[in-house]
């Protein structure tokens, strides 16, 4: 069913923890090696959880599911149309939904996509990273170049229509001109809909934390070369922009992802799982064993439970919506939080009298390009003017 009249929209977020092996970027919470003895009750858990979740929500309407992880393939495809049926029986899902699974490249089988399809999952985003098999080896990534490509002729030929690659750049070694020869491999043989490309951060606790400091780690100016030969790339080959790291052709935007941009709802299910759900901000315990106990046996499940008011709102609705090439809007800012938008407009316009950062058009501020690699220093100052205009009743 489509979107009934009076209804909320809502996201839902499945973590699958588990995970063939540890990439050595690799912050997440996942359990390499431990699909086989926890899965069952896993899947188990989730689907009780989602029982209870969707008690709470008769006035909403599912309408992006996202399966995330770990890597939610490895899983296998009964156990995730397992978890969608439970999301159709205790949800209200709209006929439209958009409804992703994440897959690695070697744990893509035909078996697998026939269950996601027959289920009404309709996005697949690959985690292909690099078309560098010794950087993926390095990397700790489970899967070749060749693999990703056999596994993108599968999702074609199974009729997946909408897919997205994860790409990462400033990798060990890795050249400006290296970096652009991959994008663009990428692009003329995986012919994807949607690309999301991140730079390498690394993670104290990291098995790369130990090179943090190596040259072979591209510096700063380097990364932001390729940050900016990167857009460039993807604008040529008929890819906007619509946020950092994220780029799709028309009509293929991660909706599911611009919901949280957006400040929408959603519920998170599983361990480590985030929610933004009736005014509440809450996460699931991080830890796949105390999140089975507490959801099957009772006990405390959700931590780091915070009520949301109006401030902290407005200090979302800037730091997510200038991630996005939609940008901020004077009346929204006002109508929604009932905060002065005069001194960050005075702090915008300077910024854009410097440089190229900032800009206004049809009414809304946003970063540019080259405004996105700088967005942490420009969001800090932002929100301490936000903090300071408070303080003076502004």
């Amino acid at each position: 069913m489509a979107m009934r009249k009076g209804r909320k929209p809502l996201g839902i977020y499945v973590h699958v923890p588990f995970c063939k092996s540890k990439c050595a970027y690799c912050d997440f919470y996942s359990l390499p090696g431990q699909t086989n003895r926890t899965a069952s009750q896993y899947v188990k858990a989730v689907c009780r959880h989602m029982e209870e979740a969707g008690a709470l929500s008769p006035d909403h309407t599912v309408d992006t599911v996202y399966f995330g992880g770990g890597t939610p393939s490895l899983l296998g495809g009964e156990a995730l149309t397992t978890m969608m049926a439970s999301i159709r029986k205790h949800f209200d899902v709209s006929d439209d939904a958009e409804i992703t699974c994440e897959c690695n490249p070697d744990s893509v089988t035909d078996s697998l996509l026939r269950r996601l399809r027959g289920e009404g999952f309709n996005r697949i985003s690959l985690g292909v990273q690099s078309d560098d098999d010794e950087m993926l080896q390095r990397l700790g990534r489970p899967h070749t170049f060749d693999q990703a490509v056999t596994a993108v002729e599968k999702i074609r030929k199974k009729g997946f229509r909408n897919l997205s690659v994860d790409l990462m750049y400033g990798l060990p070694g890795q050249t400006l001109e290296q970096w652009t020869a991959t994008l663009e491999h990428v692009l003329g043989t995986l012919k994807p809909q949607h690309i999301s490309c991140y730079g390498l951060r690394i993670e104290e606790g990291t098995p790369l934390w130990e090179i943090r400091k190596s040259p072979e780690i591209p510096d700063e100016d380097t990364q932001a070369d390729m940050y900016m030969e990167m857009v460039r790339i993807l604008r040529n080959y008929g890819f906007s922009q619509y946020e950092i790291s994220n780029f799709c052709r028309r009509g293929f935007h991660s909706r599911h992802n611009l919901r949280y941009w957006e400040g929408g709802e959603y519920y998170g299910f599983g361990p480590d799982a985030s929610s933004d759900f009736g005014g509440k901000r809450f996460k699931c315990v991080r830890s796949l064993p105390d999140y089975i106990s507490g959801i099957l046996q009772g006990g405390q499940v959700l931590e780091q439970v915070q009520e949301m008011f109006p401030r902290d709102r407005a200090c979302e609705y800037l730091m997510l919506r200038l991630r996005t090439t939609a940008g901020i809007d004077r009346a929204d800012y006002e109508t929604s939080f009932r905060l002065s938008f005069d001194p960050i407009e005075v702090y915008l316009r300077q910024c854009a009298q410097r440089g190229t950062a900032m800009q206004r058009q049809d009414g809304r501020w946003r970063l540019t390009a080259s405004g996105f690699l700088i967005s942490n220093t420009i969001l800090s100052d932002i929100l301490l003017i936000q903090e300071r205009s408070e303080s003076l009743g502004g």
